[in-house]
């Protein structure tokens, strides 16, 4: 349960220079306001106290003398719509509008902070982030795993990196947390700040993570393909795994979007597979009465049908789920083929081709929102924050009060009663 002291940002110290967006005509942010956690009027009574973050924003005097600091991006994780643009819109600010005359790109990760890479920073410059808006993926390159925090931030020190953009999601926001503590043990004035990413849309404190609109509107487009596909064949069954390892927020906004899915699996909610009522069944009924269906997969659905034991895990400490699209692709075909019926079936996964893809306008506008507030935040020496979005807000969230809880589509959620009525599918809890 958190606190309203486990939401206060921790700052470098006393911000002496005066910000220079003042010439600019600026309008900054008031640090007496502040975005309520809870949205609706009956989670807290008044009289308790209600908890509230700190908003984003510029403030008027801030703690790095820009002449004088160096600024460093990195990019963590599995690729999402929008890291070049967080990239591009944080470089212009510290530029453009703060006189910041060194930014770094690390390459491939915090990999790029291990000497033992052999991976040299590159310098932005204006030039070479000029059309990188344009791209999918990153133009730093990104890989998974945590590094000695020791050894990364002897790196901050050699190349006098004074602020460090940590962009990625949960083991990335971890990674950065466990930066800032071996920087606080030495008592060094460096600003690590966090910018959440993934197309789950599973960070805590986060309503929408960029990377996730975009998902949907190219996993919509796969879920049109697939259901025509279905309904071009006699019994066909289209079965479609979409990202979502602990949240099942792209396969409901991908199906609610479509508007052409009969089932949808997701990681909340453990559905039973044979028998009365189950999957299987229903997935026979359905095609005996209507020829065909179309079925969403969350990757990490299912994962209690598979036998427990032997789990792997990835460099970023994440568990290797078991494959439940193959698996429900071999039973759905096991199990036709045990009743005599015909049976057309395309399995498609298309999550790496929907994570590779450019993003869209609205994360376009929400990448430059989180990167320019992410470089306000470090400006006045704020750290071990994270930018959140919050009451349509972006707001200041403390590295360990992000990474201390998980986050999951809540099923009694507008988003999943509206899969349920427009999939017709039982409520399995």
């Amino acid at each position: 349960m958190l606190n309203q002291s486990d939401l206060t940002i921790p700052t470098l110290g006393p911000c002496n220079y005066e910000s220079p967006l003042v010439v600019n005509g600026r309008t900054f942010a008031d640090e007496s306001i502040r975005v309520r956690v809870k949205r609706h009027i009956g989670d807290a009574p008044p009289e308790t106290g209600e908890l509230s973050f700190e908003e984003a924003g510029p403030r008027r005097k801030i703690f790095f003398e820009p002449d004088e600091t160096t600024a460093a991006f990195v990019t963590c994780g599995g690729l999402s719509p929008g890291l070049n643009n967080v990239i591009r819109s944080g470089f212009l600010e510290l530029t453009h509008n703060y006189g910041v005359k060194r930014v770094l790109g690390i390459r491939n990760g915090y990999a790029g902070l291990n000497p033992d890479s052999g991976l040299e920073p590159v310098f932005l410059t204006g030039r070479s982030v000029e059309n990188i808006h344009h791209l999918g993926g990153t133009v730093l390159g990104s890989s998974r795993g945590m590094h000695e925090p020791a050894i990364l931030v002897d790196f901050l020190e050699a190349r006098e990196i004074d602020v460090l953009f940590c962009i990625g999601g949960d083991g990335t926001q971890r990674g950065a947390h466990a930066i800032q503590r071996e920087i606080q043990k030495r008592g060094l004035p460096k600003s690590i700040v966090g910018i959440p990413k993934t197309i789950d849309n599973d960070v805590p404190f986060v309503e929408l993570s960029f990377g996730y609109v975009t998902a949907l509107e190219v996993a919509s487009e796969v879920l049109q393909g697939a259901h025509v596909e279905a309904t071009g064949a006699p019994n066909g069954v289209g079965l479609v795994k979409l990202m979502g390892r602990a949240a099942g927020f792209i396969a409901a906004g991908a199906a609610i979007a479509s508007q052409e899915a009969n089932f949808v699996l997701v990681p909340e909610v453990p559905f039973p597979l044979d028998g009365s009522g189950g999957f299987l069944e229903l997935l026979e009924r359905r095609i005996l009465t209507r020829g065909h269906a179309l079925v969403v997969v969350a990757e990490g659905a299912g994962q209690h049908l598979f036998e427990p034991g032997g789990s792997e895990y990835d460099a970023s400490g994440n568990v290797r789920f078991r494959d439940v699209g193959a698996f429900l692709r071999d039973r759905i075909k096991t199990h036709f083929e045990q009743r005599k019926l015909q049976l057309n079936l395309k399995y498609i996964d298309p999550s790496y081709a929907i994570r590779s893809v450019p993003a869209n306008a609205w994360d376009r506008i929400l990448t430059d929102r989180m990167a320019r507030g992410a470089v306000h935040a470090a400006m006045a020496g704020k750290t071990d924050v994270m930018m959140g979005y919050w009451n349509q807000e972006i707001v200041h969230v403390p590295i360990a009060a992000s990474v201390s809880e998980k986050k999951a589509m809540p099923l009694e959620s507008d988003l999943w009663n509206a899969v349920l009525a427009t999939t017709g599918q039982p409520d399995w809890r």
